[in-house]
């Protein structure tokens, strides 16, 4: 579907929500779009990127989804793709579906409150770096979940599994905003203003929130393993105190399980207690030298 969204001003905004092959076709005829372009911005799975051409530029950005399933961790469950080409008498914003970001930006389109079209484009990219906001503050407060549980309930169960999909979506998120670099870059350059400074600062204060949140997320997998192995180290000493107190025990008592003809102690009156005395007094040493080294 194409809309008109400028009609009465300076320059064109043409918004094509999942457009069909006829009327991208006459669109990229109209306006001179290059073919490689056009195909670009009709994959999915497109990553972002900003291409200079002669007289317009082609800009791929993913805006993150409402997606709130928990185990979602790939680039289309949790972004979608909108494509600007944009020049400084036209805007052209492409995309499958329809998306509420875009509605305060019509309405100020209308009331003749957009001068230029950068300016429509600056809003425009302000717009889905915001999509990211919420998101952002919802995995800091998983991160700070998670690390509760490392520290202070290390018994809660699905504790792995949790920190592997928000690790995933942490490098996902960190992956698309560096990856839009240089949109943000062409966007506030030599004809930047204050509106652009912003939308730079506000992709920085995104890009230092992912940055914190990869580094303590890499630390909490790092102390869960660290805290597992010690925990495996601390059962594996219990138990090989008590295989050392059993095994002169063991070994006295398969001594004595030999049944051989000529074996004197089993004629013996006091071979039974002094057998098991001898045991008592083997375990008793064994727990003194423990002790003594600081083992128990």
């Amino acid at each position: 579907m194409i809309n008109n969204l400028a009609e009465h001003q300076k320059f064109e905004w043409i918004d094509l929500t999942d457009p069909t092959t006829e009327e991208l076709s006459g669109i990229a005829e109209k306006y001179n779009l290059h073919p490689a372009l056009v195909s670009d911005c009709l994959q999915p799975d497109h990553l972002p990127k900003y291409e200079r051409m002669k007289d317009y530029a082609f800009i791929i950005f993913r805006i993150h989804t409402n997606n709130n399933v928990a185990e979602a961790d790939t680039i289309q469950e949790l972004t979608h793709k909108i494509a600007f080409f944009y020049s400084a008498n036209f805007l052209i914003t492409v995309h499958r579906r329809s998306h509420e970001l875009l509605n305060p930006i019509t309405e100020l389109v209308k009331t003749q409150k957009c001068e230029s079209s950068l300016e429509l484009l600056n809003l425009l990219i302000s717009a889905c770096l915001n999509t990211y906001t919420d998101p952002l503050n919802k995995l800091a407060k998983s991160v700070d979940y998670y690390e509760e549980i490392v520290f202070l309930r290390p018994k809660k169960a699905p504790l792995l599994k949790g920190l592997y999909y928000l690790k995933r979506k942490i490098d996902l998120l960190k992956r698309m905003l560096i990856l839009s670099f240089d949109i943000i870059d062409a966007l506030d350059a030599e004809e930047g203003n204050v509106n652009t400074r912003d939308t730079r600062d506000l992709y920085v204060k995104h890009q230092s929130m992912l940055d914190s949140l990869a580094e303590n997320i890499h630390q909490l997998l790092a102390i869960y393993f660290s805290a597992s192995s010690q925990k495996t180290n601390e059962i594996m000493r219990v138990l090989t105190i008590f295989s050392v107190f059993f095994m002169p025990l063991t070994f006295i008592v398969g001594i004595y399980g030999m049944n051989f003809e000529f074996m004197p102690e089993l004629r013996w009156k006091m071979g039974y207690p002094g057998v098991m005395s001898l045991m008592v007094v083997v375990t008793v040493g064994i727990y003194f030298w423990f002790k003594r080294k600081g083992w128990l």
